[in-house]
């Protein structure tokens, strides 16, 4: 009887483990790593003599396989860079790449082939740093009004993830206080004429020395006109420049006015313009030969779509004074010599 009950136990052994189904006992775990560095995805499997085995780089995004790479312990990917070590002892198929570039990452997938339709898999995800990249769907450059809210929005791909921080140009002031803005989206409730300027999108990751894109933020706002010397003396019969300076985007028409009529150049004026910045302006009207009736005030008038704005300057009449100055070397006298021409005042 015991010979019998031995041959029957191993008989139900046999059976038993004839009908053990093939798993997967390991797979790697999530890899990292650099451009041109070398990574080992292992797949260890169990009870699976009688299958193949394969390894497969698969594309979540579609749901299909996109890339046969080895079955069994042949390679069947023509790339040098890959390789394959089989291990009988612990049946664990090794898959090594060389020199990693960055379309190597993506999730690569150990299948056991049951049958047609039936399989057991388990995938490892690669990653590969990459250094930050600005999407194309980030602001380049706008063109707002004063008082308007405004977005400016950055994202950049990479790996890991970037981090998106703000700046401006020469470390001014951002609109929301301080020097630096970390964020995707750079919100101004209410920009102003001084928040126009060069605005810097900085994505890093430690990657690499990370990616900037320069965002021009143009502000339209009306003229502002200001008037560095209001009040200028002349004699009669000389020339005398009034100037004026304008700050206003877009550029503004810029006249010149004496007694609500508005001057051109001729042998009485001449008027100049001279832009020193995009939203700077300068202007200069020369009164030539002054008469008496060219006294009084002028007005220096700018305006764009948006507004308009002026101020004053008034030539007033002033004597010229002549000074000659004689010394008789013999009784050291002193002579004064004045002469006056007097103008309007």
């Amino acid at each position: 009887m015991g010979p019998i009950f031995v041959l029957g136990f191993l008989l139900i052994a046999q059976s038993a483990y004839a009908q053990r189904s093939p798993t997967i006992s390991y797979i790697s775990q999530e890899q990292i790593k650099d451009i041109g560095g070398t990574v080992e995805l292992h797949c260890s499997v169990q009870y699976a003599q009688e299958y193949p085995v394969l390894w497969m780089k698969v594309d979540h995004t579609s749901n299909s396989y996109i890339l046969p790479i080895s079955t069994g312990s042949s390679l069947i990917l023509h790339d040098s860079r890959f390789a394959l070590r089989y291990d009988q002892a612990s049946s664990t198929y090794t898959l090594q790449i060389k020199d990693i570039q960055e379309t190597d990452a993506g999730f690569y997938q150990c299948q056991v082939l049951i049958s047609v339709s039936n399989k057991i898999a388990a995938e490892v995800e690669l990653q590969v740093r990459r250094p930050p990249i600005i999407s194309d769907n980030s602001t380049r450059s706008i063109v707002v009004s004063e008082g308007e809210a405004v977005q400016l929005e950055c994202y950049a791909g990479g790996y890991p993830p970037p981090r998106i921080s703000w700046r401006r140009e020469n470390n001014a002031i951002l609109p929301t206080g301080g020097s630096i803005y970390r964020g995707n989206r750079l919100k101004i409730k209410q920009i102003r004429k001084e928040d126009r300027g060069t605005y810097y999108c900085v994505a890093e990751n430690g990657v690499g020395r990370g990616n900037k894109r320069n965002i021009a933020v143009e502000v339209e706002f009306k003229p502002v006109v200001t008037v560095p010397r209001p009040r200028l003396g002349q004699a009669l019969q000389y020339d005398m420049d009034l100037e004026c300076h304008i700050e206003a985007y877009p550029p503004p028409a810029i006249t010149w006015h004496k007694d609500g009529i508005q001057l051109s150049n001729n042998q009485h004026y001449s008027i100049s313009h001279f832009a020193t910045a995009d939203e700077f302006t300068d202007t200069t009207i020369r009164v030539i030969t002054i008469e008496k009736r060219q006294y009084g005030n002028y007005m220096c008038k700018a305006a764009n779509k948006l507004g308009s704005d002026e101020d004053y300057v008034e030539l007033f009449g002033k004597a010229f004074v002549f000074f000659e100055y004689g010394m008789s070397s013999l009784l050291q006298d002193f002579v004064v010599c004045m002469s006056y021409v007097v103008g309007y005042s």
